[in-house]
């Protein structure tokens, strides 16, 4: 890294519409990167805070009112000639139509559409992964029959991913039970994540593998092909480590005590989000925390939140 370059900080903003659209702008002639295509946004002035300024950017550059907003991923990216650290964040509420106020096409894209978007700039790609990622991580409990878990699939949150975590089992009966909970999985609108063998849930039809921190300490990259690569972390060391090597995202805790792990000091949200801070991963909070801390995990500029029993309805006599 070259220390005499000049560091900028920008705030950008993806704009979002109820169908799920983003707006995506192409940079004007007579602009640095002209022709290149980003989110809208600009510098963070002296004395400003990035919403404030992703407030004045968006209403001179698309002539709208930024309504409701919250944090989505904050980075760094390396130019030849300058750092940026991007304060990104998704606007989903705001008014006004939007304006191409200076001479900027833009279009609404889908966010899976944005990883073969030609003339994308570098800063894209952090900002995709995070929008095409939902905010909710379950767990399967380990004490849970397959009827059980089937039952239960129902009540989780819409879109969300569901790793498979059944640590008693041998492969092949976890197998067995990945192959037979996959249906009912995609009619609940669920993304399956194994943990085993990579090549065991490209082979199941799975939608992702989950290393264990153990396991992502034996890699030299990400498994390639179609599937979400996700790793547990417990520091930021192993967080870089984790988007050196390709995954698509992590899991940070433990962010708050838990009966699971009663030795294992808890970050707090400050400790989290200062481990994610720049990472430019999209990172779960793990840890003692449920749907009901989703937005403590934004403000950390967290992915969202991962969890098991707050996910879960107790049953009687399980302990959970």
């Amino acid at each position: 890294m070259n220390r005499g370059k000049p560091l900028i900080q920008v705030a950008a903003g993806v704009l979002t519409r109820p169908g799920g659209e983003v707006l995506f702008a192409q940079r004007p002639p007579g602009k640095i990167a002209a022709g290149y295509w980003e989110f809208p946004g600009g510098k963070i002035e002296a004395g400003e805070t990035a919403l404030t300024a992703l407030v004045r950017e968006l209403h001179e550059e698309l002539g709208v009112q930024v309504q409701q907003a919250r944090p989505l991923i904050r980075f760094r990216h390396e130019y030849s000639n300058r750092s940026v650290v991007l304060d990104t964040w998704q606007v989903d509420v705001f008014s006004g139509p939007v304006q191409s106020r200076e001479a900027q096409a833009f279009a609404w894209v889908r966010p899976e559409q944005l990883a073969d978007w030609p003339q994308a700039l570098p800063t894209v790609a952090p900002i995709a992964a995070a929008l095409c990622l939902p905010q909710h991580y379950v767990f399967t409990p380990p004490d849970r029959t397959p009827a059980q878990l089937q039952a239960g699939l129902r009540a989780l949150p819409a879109g969300a991913l569901l790793r498979l975590r059944m640590p008693a089992l041998a492969d092949a009966d976890y197998s067995a039970l990945a192959r037979a909970l996959l249906p009912a999985v995609r009619s609940a609108g669920l993304k399956l994540v194994l943990d085993r063998d990579p090549g065991q849930a490209l082979a199941l039809g799975a939608d992702g593998w989950h290393a264990t921190a153990g396991v992502l300490r034996t890699l030299a990259a990400a498994p390639q092909g179609p599937l979400l690569n996700l790793a547990s972390c417990h520091s930021r060391e192993e967080l870089v480590r984790a988007r050196a090597l390709g995954f698509s995202a992590a899991v940070l805790g433990a962010v708050q005590a838990t009966r699971t792990h009663p030795g294992l000091p808890p970050l707090g949200w400050q400790g989290f989000a200062e481990r994610v801070d720049q990472v430019g991963l999209p990172v779960y909070a793990l840890g003692g925390v449920g749907p009901e801390n989703c937005a403590q995990a934004f403000a950390a500029y967290g992915q969202g939140v991962a969890g098991i029993s707050a996910y879960w309805p107790e049953l009687p006599g399980s302990g959970d």
